[in-house]
């Protein structure tokens, strides 16, 4: 397996990642199957709707957050098999960085390869001397890399329904006069 930065031709494989990876949280009768299997609905069963992950990445690829070289795709034999970006957020006057989605093909889940992906993530911004990264996430699984309440840290999200689950990752260009509002790119209000 390798880490590596999204390239162009990457774009519909990352699509497809995130379709596996949160698809199945978005199972719905009445929603538009997948574009990897249209006739799904048909077939009867229920289809799954877009998940909005996959819109999300679109629309940052196109917002003044995206950064390119924090977008990070995880290839197996040519094959897109995870994905997680990195993009420009705000701490008040402050730039950080905000993490998500991060996804894992459903069949490679469990295995390392999402820990892998966080990594390569915090290792490439700390290594860009970015201050902190603040996400949305599992209060039990994202601690192992570091990441606290933000509340500890002086940060509260811009939407207060997010406190609970709301975490940030200090990294060592972190200073703790950097405290306030995080504000996320965009594109995360529009989901």
């Amino acid at each position: 397996m390798l880490i590596r930065r999204e390239r162009a031709d990457d774009v519909i494989q990352i699509a497809a990642v995130h379709r596996s990876a949160f698809g199945p949280q978005y199972t719905n009768g009445d929603a538009v199957a997948f574009q990897d299997d249209p006739e799904a609905a048909e077939r009867g069963g229920s289809a799954m709707a877009e998940p909005p992950e996959v819109e999300l990445v679109t629309r940052l690829r196109s917002d003044s957050g995206w950064i390119p070289t924090l977008s990070l795709v995880l290839v197996e034999h040519d094959t897109v098999i995870g994905h997680v970006c990195l993009t420009r957020a705000t701490v008040g006057p402050y730039p950080v960085l905000a993490l998500g989605p991060i996804g894992v093909r459903v069949e490679h889940q469990g295995a390392g390869a999402g820990a892998a992906l966080m990594h390569a993530a915090l290792g490439a911004a700390d290594a860009l001397d970015e201050p902190l990264v603040g996400l949305l996430g599992s209060r039990e699984y994202y601690p192992q890399f570091g990441f606290v309440p933000a509340a500890r840290l002086g940060i509260a999200p811009s939407e207060p329904s997010w406190t609970s689950h709301f975490q940030i990752r200090a990294l060592t260009a972190y200073e703790p006069q950097i405290s306030g509002e995080f504000r996320y790119a965009e594109p995360f209000y529009k989901l």
